[in-house]
């Protein structure tokens, strides 16, 4: 349980809502926390906070916030995609008087994330993801980073790495983002050695670490024997491939720890400059962006620091190939580009750089990765 809260035990704050003894509680509550002057921001997570990926990239970000003069976080870990995240955002508003919230899990965000905002209209809700329209509320938004990027550099240095020319990554989901994703991977990779192949597992959960561990036991026994990963907490599969003597290339916040041999680098999520970025604006009245994007050059991603096993040569090439990328308009997907399947993707002469939204539509699997999204 999250040290903001006094409750003990995480469904503590739910269940404060389903009674009048609780609803005058946080009546009251409400009204001591809305009597201060700080502002009150809520965080919700669908796991750990310590789980070395997706949660624990958000959790340090809200770590650092809360050193922010005039700002009071309140965080909630371990909450599914169900309703129960509707009834902690309305906990977060009414007992802690919240009026900015971020549910940063993907599932989080319709219908619960979209109906909490119609009923608090003067609350602001973000959600980290690709998914709002204007059509959704206006006190809705969303934000994301670029970080098919990192992956895409994460390739690059895989490539140095490997001796059988295979590759591994494992996914949660064949939705948009992660595609992007594997296929960043596979492309930076093949951008050194067009011969190297990825193999990918979607094991069809945020977070399931049985599987995830038999995936990557499963790819080395295909030969691979550098892994990657788009999963909501990597640490297994890391741990798993160190154990078993690959190398690695880190996802969501620095897994070195984990694989003090094997680990090359990784891409990392830094929230902490678009969180900066919004309780700025909450805190001057600025309106909050709807929609909200960065890659590299925004400090919205970055790489982990090189691990030992990453040779100079595969430093060298990561380093230049990054600074093209600062510069702006880099393009990863560009034509001729066909999926695994044959079927052309990118024709020839065209090129979607990070920013281009076609890419958040991306339902393909590009040549040279073993795997279907069926």
């Amino acid at each position: 349980m999250p040290a903001s809260t006094s409750f003990p035990n995480a469904l503590s704050r739910r269940r404060l809502l389903q009674g009048t003894t609780g609803l005058a509680a946080l009546s009251f509550a409400g009204q001591q926390a809305n009597a201060a002057k700080d502002l009150v921001v809520g965080f919700i997570y669908v796991g750990p906070k310590d789980d070395y990926g997706y949660n624990q990239a958000h959790a340090e970000a809200a770590a650092m916030l809360k050193k922010m003069p005039g700002v009071k976080i309140v965080e909630e870990e371990k909450v599914p995609e169900t309703d129960d995240v509707s009834k902690t955002m309305e906990s977060m508003i009414k007992l802690d008087g919240a009026t900015l919230l971020f549910p940063t899990s993907f599932g989080y965000f319709d219908p619960y994330m979209l109906k909490m905002a119609v009923k608090y209209k003067d609350i602001q809700f973000r959600h980290c993801g690709g998914l709002w329209t204007d059509k959704d509320p206006m006190n809705t938004g969303s934000y994301f980073g670029y970080i098919g990027m990192c992956q895409y550099l994460n390739g690059i240095a895989a490539a140095h790495a490997t001796k059988t020319k295979k590759l591994g990554f494992i996914a949660a989901k064949p939705i948009p983002q992660v595609l992007i994703n594997v296929n960043s991977f596979a492309l930076g990779a093949r951008s050194v050695d067009p011969t190297i192949t990825t193999s990918v597992i979607f094991t069809g959960e945020w977070s399931m670490p049985v599987k995830e561990a038999e995936a990557t036991n499963s790819l080395i026994g295909q030969g691979i024997d550098v892994v990657t990963c788009h999963v909501d907490g990597p640490k297994v599969i890391m741990e798993t491939a160190e154990r078993r003597g690959i190398y690695t290339c880190g996802y969501h916040a620095d897994q070195s720890k984990l694989a003090p041999k094997g680990y090359l680098t990784g891409a990392e999520w830094n929230w902490i400059t678009v969180y900066k970025q919004f309780l700025g604006d909450e805190q001057t009245g600025k309106p909050i962006p709807n929609f909200t994007r960065g890659g590299l050059a925004e400090n919205f991603v970055k790489m982990s620091p090189y691990g030992p096993a990453l040779s100079p040569a595969g430093r060298k090439n990561v380093d230049t190939v990054k600074a093209e990328i600062m510069k702006g308009g880099f393009s990863v997907f560009k034509g001729p580009l066909k999926d695994n399947k044959g079927n052309t993707v990118v024709a020839a002469g065209k090129a979607y750089p990070e920013t281009a939204i076609e890419l958040e539509s991306c339902n393909y699997l590009v040549e040279g990765i073993n795997g279907s999204i069926a």
